[in-house]
């Protein structure tokens, strides 16, 4: 549902979206979320701190409930006054910059908010038309940059990222084992 009409002449553009990111997973990723568990589980153990092993499970439970659930459509609107999504608003006083990435096939769009909190804020955006609008009407307000700076946490999340197997990579793993 992209650009409806709408009787409220403050909103400039509305898209729906899913909440986050999301590609359906296989079972051979749950066994390897696990496995990496279970071998730091060992780990944990044997250097005598059970108490980390709470840490550790409730991880492979937030990767387990990321994986299996799909996120619901929501929402999103652009205002002469900032961005609504979610329940919250953004004012355009307190929103300093946005870019686009990539993640499991979708563009997102992240807006960064003022120093010293650099907020992000991430949307999904579900078509170039979409996109397009976006870097239209944000472009009024905000500084649009094509090549953001990576700070040290998005270089480590893009390394952790590349150790996780894709879909793709393990099924042809798994069936190259088979008889």
């Amino acid at each position: 549902m992209e650009d409806k009409e709408h009787a409220n002449p403050q909103i400039k553009f509305v898209w729906d979206a899913p909440l986050r990111p999301y590609i359906k997973r296989s079972s051979e990723v749950l066994r390897f979320y696990l496995a990496v568990t279970l071998i730091c589980s060992s780990i944990v153990i044997l250097l005598g701190d059970p108490i980390l092993l709470l840490p550790l499970w409730a991880l492979l439970f937030i990767f387990y409930i990321f994986t299996v659930t799909p996120p619901e459509i929501i929402t999103n609107k652009i205002t002469q006054f900032g961005v609504e999504t979610v329940g919250a608003t953004y004012r355009w006083e307190v929103l300093s910059y946005f870019y686009f990435t990539e993640r499991f096939g979708y563009d997102q769009l992240v807006m960064v908010s003022h120093a010293p909190e650099f907020h992000h804020i991430y949307l999904v955006v579900p078509s170039e038309k979409v996109k397009s609008e976006l870097v239209r009407l944000l472009s009024q307000h905000l500084v649009y940059q094509e090549r953001p700076a990576r700070t040290i946490t998005d270089r480590l999340i893009e390394w952790f990222s590349k150790l996780v197997p894709r879909e793709d990579t393990v099924t042809q793993t798994v069936a190259s084992q088979k008889p």
